[in-house]
């Protein structure tokens, strides 16, 4: 476990406590645990680092387990979902969201270093960072999400199991209208970043991104992509909840057995993270 602390962080500057090595570090230990895919034993060792680091920060974790029909039959996937403290305290919460699985695939070892450890890694970081301004921590919720990439070819019943499972449970007990927005962060650590929002993002969020980014002179690393997206956002879009999707969709290695930890950097997912907690402590929820 990476030792982390709790102590406050100086006020208003928030977003340089952010650390790209340990986001990394984490990485580091998801690959190591091996390919990700729903139901092994590698994403049941990941689920528990994951929690065990959200809980040493103060986060308390909860489990939604589901269970659904898939290409290759009935699977159980398992979404967590923090809140820091108590929780329950905030009117209007902020949703920060990634996926942990990995894609099957019969003919190479695929460990998703970056598709999606590197936006699992920014998260745990993020969740240590946010716990040293209480304040803010309280009106954010942290969600991983289980069964994002498809089973065979992306569709309206393969892939994104866990997001669109979540978004159902929140429109049917009516909790939607308790979120103002949202970031979901997908493949965020590329060596060469080049974080690309898709063009139909929520415009006002884009927006205080670009200015987050732009405050922190790393502007020329956020731009729109050419073409929209389909991600863990889409469902959440859907139900009324406003969610960007950070994501790096020039990567090459995307897919591949390439995708491995050589190709992140820290400095990647330093600018990311950096953008990102500016974001939340100065635009989000004022």
């Amino acid at each position: 476990m990476l030792a982390t602390s709790c102590a406050k962080a100086p006020s208003g500057k928030i977003w340089t406590q952010f650390s790209g090595d340990q986001a990394l570090a984490h990485v580091q230990r998801l690959v190591d645990f091996g390919p990700r895919t729903p139901g092994s034993e590698a994403i049941e060792k990941s689920r528990a680092y994951i929690k065990r680091e959200l809980q040493s920060s103060g986060w308390s974790v909860s489990e939604q387990a589901f269970t659904e029909n898939t290409p290759r039959g009935q699977v159980r996937f398992v979404n967590l979902i923090a809140r820091f403290g108590a929780g329950g305290k905030a009117n209007k919460l902020f949703l920060l969201c990634s996926h942990y699985d990995t894609k099957i695939f019969d003919t190479f070892r695929f460990v998703g270093a970056n598709d999606a450890g590197s936006s699992t890694g920014l998260l745990l970081e993020l969740a240590r960072v946010l716990a040293r301004q209480p304040d803010l921590a309280e009106k954010i919720e942290l969600v991983f999400f289980d069964g994002e990439e498809a089973f065979e070819n992306f569709n309206d019943t393969d892939g994104i199991y866990g997001s669109r499972h979540f978004a159902h449970e929140l429109a049917q007990n009516g909790s939607a209208k308790s979120f103002r927005g949202g970031i979901l962060f997908d493949m965020v650590g590329d060596r060469s970043l080049d974080i690309t929002l898709p063009p139909n993002s929520p415009t006002k969020i884009a927006r205080d991104i670009f200015a987050s980014a732009d405050a922190l002179k790393l502007r020329n690393y956020f731009t729109y992509f050419d073409q929209d997206i389909t991600d863990d956002h889409t469902p959440l879009n859907a139900i009324g909840i406003p969610v960007v999707d950070v994501i790096d969709f020039h990567y090459p290695p995307w897919h591949t057995a390439e995708d491995t930890i050589d190709k992140l950097s820290a400095q990647s997912l330093q600018i990311v993270g950096s953008v990102a907690t500016y974001y939340l402590s100065q635009f989000a929820l004022k």
